[in-house]
């Protein structure tokens, strides 16, 4: 195996041709710079330098060494400045999983654009996928983060997680809904209204656990209709076949005909968790994990 170091005393010593003002530059000893090269012209098996009283230089095969070696260290100075950026997290690749939720919310937008402006040359790659879907990749180390609607067991002995969104529920009207017209919404408004309903694909618990809160709010939701995703109820309700309620974070998304009003007493919020594998040796993540904990602390 070659030592770096002594081909670039080589270069230095070909670049100067003289081994007294190489050995200066190289701040060593002209006896020492001698046997380096000495040696590794014995290592390569090649003569390297014609040597005179008054100068040493290249011979052909010395020229052509002397490029490819120039050509091989400034790229293993392109690596080891590539090393160093990848232990600082400036750049590599990140796997992202999230839920609709995440998107919609903004959790994982914000998250990427804090990211993208202080370490630009990062690579993302982003899954849509159920939660469990992203779990089991964590585990197996083809995602980094996941961004989930339910966290891992505390006692999971892989894997952790924070919850970094809690995003409470709006009421999205027809336009030219009777309920428009009144001021402060009271659960009994609500009372036999013909729903639109999210039901998710996760799991059937949050469907029961949105109902179950509508009924501790004082009302039971008539659900006439269900949609996979919120987007989905809100074209619904545009189209005025009823009313949905929805996470606020997707207020600004509503289409024209839809009027959103809030409701301070429905308790219902829509969680997103962040959850990443317990053993990290990769700083970029530790990175990621800690912007979406700021955006949430701000939040």
């Amino acid at each position: 195996m070659l030592d770096i170091r002594q081909l670039q005393y080589f270069v230095t010593v070909a670049e100067e041709e003289h081994v007294g003002r190489a050995a200066e530059k190289l701040h060593i000893s002209q006896s020492p710079l001698s046997r380096q090269i000495a040696q590794l012209e014995e290592k390569l098996g090649l003569t390297l330098f014609e040597r005179s009283q008054q100068r040493i230089r290249l011979t052909r095969d010395g020229r052509t060494f002397l490029a490819e070696t120039q050509a091989f260290l400034t790229h293993a100075s392109r690596l080891e400045g590539l090393a160093k950026r990848l232990g600082r997290g400036d750049e590599g690749g990140l796997c992202i999983g999230y839920i609709e939720n995440a998107m919609h919310a903004g959790v994982l937008p914000a998250g990427l654009r804090d990211l993208r402006a202080s370490r630009p040359h990062v690579h993302v790659a982003l899954y849509s996928l159920h939660s469990s879907e992203q779990l089991e990749g964590l585990r197996q180390r083809s995602l980094d983060i996941a961004l989930i609607c339910d966290p891992p067991a505390i006692d999971d002995p892989d894997l952790e997680s924070v919850k970094v969104l809690s995003d409470p529920m709006m009421l999205a009207l027809p336009e030219g809904h009777p309920l428009c017209d009144i001021a402060a919404l009271q659960p009994s408004d609500l009372a036999g209204q013909e729903f639109i309903v999210v039901r998710h694909q996760e799991t059937g618990d949050h469907h029961h656990q949105f109902v179950a809160a509508c009924v501790r709010s004082g009302f039971t939701p008539n659900i006439k209709m269900e949609a996979s995703e919120p987007t989905t109820a809100l074209g619904l309700v545009a189209a005025g076949l009823g009313i949905a309620l929805v996470q606020q974070g997707l207020r600004h998304q509503a289409p024209p005909g839809v009027v959103m009003r809030e409701l301070p007493w429905f308790t219902y919020h829509a969680a997103v968790w962040a959850a990443w594998h317990r053993i990290n040796l990769r700083p970029l993540v530790a990175t990621f994990r800690e912007t979406l904990l700021a955006l949430a602390t701000k939040g």
